[in-house]
């Protein structure tokens, strides 16, 4: 959170949690973060998370598809949602005297969606084409199969967007169920960002969503098991190489995710001075992209290596992205150049905090999932408390050996 934000939570009788960030601005946000994601679909639904976000603006007990895209088009807002393999989030953004307007119609969508059979035929049409479309971006596919891979056999080891099979057999009946189970209040938070005060917002928070009222069935979450690291080469006929290169590393509440988020910003982050772009793309031209992402669940994280060559220059590559994570492994980094790096992700982070979206989705999350929102100098604050031991250790977890490896080429 920004330092010029003031931050208030609450809680509604129902037990939905909320947070709203007051920040002064004539542009609002609001929303809800479900704990609800891939990982939560039962055997043969794969997809249907993901469905639902699609299908859940299709029709409710009041209004049709037409007037819920309408509703906040016409003040000049926007619905919008989106599913990862553990959350979905759904919300708006909005002129701020809409504020209300908003907030209705997410409770709405939630308490009253109906998901007519003739709509969710015609969604099912658009979600295939995605399946379709994404399968054709080698770059982003890569991604999908390396985590089945580094995930197998677990919640978390299929794709969030599903499979044709399974999306063809999903009914107005699955949708609906998976919202009497997951979008309940707790198992939900509220999330608002936006120059109206506090006591406000949970005035109108209280109308609307105080009549929800579901009892949660529980989510039931199982660890992946740990497995052996893989080399996996799929030829698919392309010009150029993608490949990943990753380990699994600890989740969101293992105290060394800290380390691994600086490791990971050093490694290839978005700075043109990250240490991969620096050896493999701007000293020797080896490869078109390489960047490094971190993911983490609540039981488990990744980091991921990204890059794009030709095929007679991967190996040279793959070795030079060992020689570096060796080179963090074998000793502490000098903690003058380790300081270097910490101001790096510290200005990112303060950049990235003057994004009214990322305020309001942070807010949403860090309730969700920590039961409170950490203000940037406390993100900060845990940057800098990464020694060089610290990072050292992160970086030995990542040496080659304990890496999966897959190549679409």
């Amino acid at each position: 959170m920004n330092n010029n934000e003031i931050i208030t939570l609450n809680t509604l009788a129902n037990g939905l949690r909320m947070v709203h960030v007051q920040r002064n601005s004539p542009v609002a946000w609001c929303g809800l973060a479900v704990n609800a994601g891939s990982r939560d679909e039962l055997d043969g639904q794969y997809g249907l998370a993901h469905f639902v976000e699609h299908t859940i603006f299709k029709g409710t007990k009041r209004r049709s598809s037409t007037r819920i895209n309408n509703r906040m088009e016409q003040v000049g807002g926007e619905l919008n949602a989106y599913t990862t393999k553990e959350s979905t989030m759904l919300y708006c953004i909005f002129p701020v005297e809409h504020l209300e307007r908003a907030m209705e119609l997410i409770a709405d969508l939630v308490e009253n969606s109906v998901f007519p059979d003739h709509e969710l035929s015609t969604e099912l049409d658009v979600v295939l084409e995605e399946v379709a479309s994404y399968r054709d971006a080698p770059s982003e596919a890569v991604y999908d199969d390396f985590e089945d891979m580094l995930l197998a056999d677990s919640q978390l080891g299929h794709n969030i967007l599903g499979e044709e099979k399974d999306l063809r057999l999903l009914t107005s009946g699955h949708c609906l169920d998976w919202l009497k189970r997951l979008y309940v209040p707790s198992n939900m938070v509220f999330f608002s960002l936006g120059s109206t005060p506090a006591s406000k917002v949970f005035r109108l928070a209280e109308r609307y969503f105080g009549i929800l009222s579901h009892a949660k069935q529980g989510i039931k979450r199982k660890a992946p098991v740990a497995i052996e690291p893989q080399r996996k080469v799929v030829d698919l006929g392309l010009h150029q190489s993608h490949t990943i290169v990753g380990a699994r590393v600890p989740g969101m509440y293992d105290d060394q995710r800290f380390a691994f988020a600086l490791l990971n910003n050093i490694l290839g982050g978005p700075g043109m001075n990250s240490l991969l772009n620096v050896s493999l793309r701007e000293r020797r031209g080896l490869v078109y992209t390489v960047e490094s992402s971190l993911v983490t669940f609540t039981d488990c994280g990744m980091i991921q290596i990204y890059l794009g060559c030709e095929h007679e220059k991967l190996k040279k590559a793959l070795r030079l992205i060992a020689n570096t994570i060796d080179s963090l492994a074998q000793a502490p980094m000098s903690e003058r150049r380790l300081d270097a790096y910490k101001r790096q992700y510290c200005g990112q982070m303060l950049v990235a905090s003057d994004s009214a979206e990322v305020s309001a989705m942070a807010a949403g999350r860090g309730l969700l999932y920590y039961n409170s929102v950490s203000t940037l100098q406390e993100n900060i604050d845990c940057i800098l408390s990464v020694t060089p031991a610290k990072l050292q250790q992160a970086a030995q977890q990542l040496i080659i050996e304990n890496c999966s490896i897959l190549t679409f080429k």
